[in-house]
């Protein structure tokens, strides 16, 4: 699973075999088992962790009791409290895994060494951030733009492999729906 964290890198930046191993020195490889917390609400955030295999979500448990999913992770996506990770903060959110797989994790203090020795990294987060950043800015358009129904069609079609991995209720969390309503939808799908 480490090889494919190797492709992925390169299709952002060009590095050998003999310096990833080094690279792959600073993280440290997860087996994660479905439903296992990976970080939780009030913990200091000094981790980010980036998916191998399998699928990550992130939440928080708002004031009435519910969990609200606000992000996802599948094969090669980071995820972590950036703003608590940035600032060595606590974290208002839980990461837990969706399906078992595995991941690589990062401390704050061992990324910020990783960059300082191999500055091409800072080439590598630039894009990835500059992706996450982009299609951050397109869900809260699609939240102002579109009716719930369009919203869930169009992550369907823009992501079909949430919708199979991803359990319903968690889906509907993240898109400000509920499970019932998705369940509607699906319904008028199929007919």
């Amino acid at each position: 699973m480490v090889n494919s964290f190797f492709d992925h890198l390169n299709k952002y930046i060009k590095i050998d075999k003999h310096d990833f191993e080094k690279i792959i020195s600073y993280f440290q490889v997860l087996d994660v088992s479905k439903k296992e917390v990976l970080m939780e609400a009030g913990s200091l955030c000094n981790y980010n962790f980036m998916v191998l295999n399998g699928c990550l979500h992130m939440y928080y448990i708002n004031d009435k009791g519910t969990e609200k999913t606000i992000q996802f992770a599948l094969e090669n996506w980071w995820i972590t409290d950036q703003l608590a990770y940035h600032h060595h903060r606590k974290t208002e959110f839980f990461i837990q895994a969706i399906e078992p797989g595995q991941v690589v994790k990062i401390s704050r203090e061992k990324e910020d060494q990783l960059l300082s020795d191999f500055p091409i990294l800072e080439g590598y987060f630039r894009h990835i951030y500059q992706i996450a950043y982009g299609a951050s800015i397109m869900r809260t358009k699609y939240l102002f733009d579109n009716s719930k129904e369009e919203m869930f069609l169009s992550f369907s079609e823009q992501f079909p492999e949430f919708v199979q991995r991803v359990p319903q209720y968690q889906l509907a969390s993240y898109l400000g729906l509920t499970p019932e309503y998705v369940s509607e939808i699906r319904k008028k799908r199929r007919s």
